[in-house]
């Protein structure tokens, strides 16, 4: 974030979505592996046998490697995408924008100026109340507003984006560090690149 950040702008909170959102796989994490064990060791006893006679012993390892194999696609292909999802979502809160960053390999990247930002509303759900999680909405003025779902510790996250927004200087009224800054007096149409116009 560092090389990307507007001049005298600074990171205020970096943060991903609230990790409700892995409690499933975590579960499915840890339940898997067990059943795929038990269903190994119960292949091994020759429970196949006893419950269809017909299954011949030569098809053991087989049996084996089914159990196996069907645990690592669970695990793979359910838990391991829901958590890099959520490794790969990042919330950026700046002093001049707020940034919404998700995706590995394709990657989207939004961007919010704070300057543009008129109203911010939370939304929480039951469940999100009881985590202090909650859905950000920002309005901007346009017809589609911008929503950051899930953003973790909401209050204060939203109480930093009113303090950053409220730091954030007048419309019309350049920064002490930008060109069109003249202390005293002077004012722009009165200077030239020499200095004052005498005329």
């Amino acid at each position: 974030m560092r090389k990307v950040l507007l001049p005298g702008e600074q990171v205020i909170v970096l943060t991903r979505p609230q990790p409700r959102m892995l409690i499933v796989p975590g579960l499915v994490f840890v339940v898997v592996p067990a059943l795929a064990a038990y269903a190994c060791a119960w292949v091994v006893k020759g429970g196949p046998a006893k419950l269809v006679p017909l299954i011949p012993r030569q098809w053991t390892p087989w049996l084996i490697g089914v159990c196996v194999g069907l645990a690592a696609w669970v695990l793979l292909g359910y838990c391991l995408p829901r958590v890099l999802r959520w490794q790969a979502t990042r919330y950026i809160l700046t002093s001049q924008r707020l940034v919404t960053r998700y995706g590995m390999l394709r990657k989207r990247d939004e961007q919010v100026p704070l300057a543009a930002v008129r109203h911010v509303a939370i939304e929480q759900s039951l469940l999100q109340r009881l985590l202090r999680s909650g859905n950000i909405s920002l309005e901007t003025g346009y017809p589609l507003g911008t929503v950051v779902p899930d953003v973790p510790e909401v209050v204060t996250f939203r109480n930093f984006m009113l303090d950053a927004i409220g730091a954030l200087p007048p419309a019309g009224v350049p920064e002490a560090g930008g060109m069109n800054y003249n202390p005293g007096e002077a004012l722009p149409w009165e200077t030239r690149e020499g200095g004052r116009d005498e005329r």
